[in-house]
């Protein structure tokens, strides 16, 4: 079968596996249903903003016109760094947005992807953001009131732990080992001051999450449509946002958000 027209990040359900739905145009690909088959995509040398769909020869912030980009609150600086969020002070580029984005229930999480690390996401965010990571393990560290005090947290807390995923060992599976996330967390709490403290999220459940891969690649490379017009292999398995191939190529579909692309299944 063939699909046609602009994509977006695959939508996820947690399950065991993790299930994958691609937006394709007007349509959704069932990608978990493709994995151990060939798929092709071709480029077709398009690009579309994501957030007013003008035609446009280089995306921003992973699908977005450059006006976009320095205007939607999808694109504000604190999407990036939390701690600069001003929305509580009255402060952003779209305060209904902001209402319903930064002036909402923040978690700030520890999870396991390739090491561990300390993240900041909406509480209707969990667990899309883990699963979008590639995370194994995640487990709630704070509950806020808003974005900016989850900022405060997680820059706490960045002078102990890494804020960043290692995505090359991430999809070799490479996972460290023997860390128990309650314990961890019991830490990282012991380092906040008291102001800081009191947001604890009292809440110790660990969610594991599985994904749908036949055999991890000892090596990845990375490719992408700017370089390589048509991509095609045997679909190996998918993690976080990345489709895995048999040879080792690895495809992070939300960095190419809004490239007008053809799959043939």
């Amino acid at each position: 079968m063939n699909y046609h027209g602009p994509i977006l990040k695959m939508h996820t359900k947690l399950d065991s596996p993790v299930e994958y739905d691609l937006p394709i145009g007007d349509e959704t690909v069932y990608m978990n249903a493709l994995i151990g088959k060939y798929i092709l995509f071709k480029w077709t040398n398009e690009i579309f903003c994501i957030a007013c769909d003008r035609k446009i020869n280089k995306s921003f912030a992973q699908g977005f016109c450059y006006p976009c980009f320095i205007s939607a609150p999808e694109t504000s600086e604190c999407i990036l760094k939390p701690e600069l969020c001003e929305a509580h002070e009255g402060i952003a580029r779209d305060m209904k947005w902001a209402e319903n984005h930064c002036l909402q229930d923040h978690f700030v999480y520890l999870a396991i992807s390739s090491g561990v690390k300390v993240g900041v996401t909406r509480g209707q965010q969990i667990p899309t953001r883990w699963m979008d990571q590639g995370a194994w393990q995640a487990i709630k560290l704070a509950k806020t009131p808003n974005r900016y005090i989850a900022g405060c947290i997680e820059v706490a807390l960045k002078a102990h732990i890494s804020d960043r995923t290692q995505w090359q060992r991430m999809l070799k599976n490479e996972l460290i080992e023997g860390v128990d996330l309650v314990v961890k967390k019991q830490e990282m709490i012991n380092l906040l001051d008291d102001e800081l403290k009191q947001y604890e999220s009292v809440k110790n459940d660990i969610t594991e999450i599985n994904y749908p891969v036949n055999e991890y690649p000892k090596k990845v490379k990375s490719v992408g449509f700017d370089k390589m017009a048509e991509i095609s292999g045997r679909l190996w398995g998918i993690k976080g946002q990345y489709l895995i191939f048999d040879d080792g190529y690895v495809l992070n579909i939300r960095k190419h958000n809004g490239y007008n692309i053809t799959l043939e299944t």
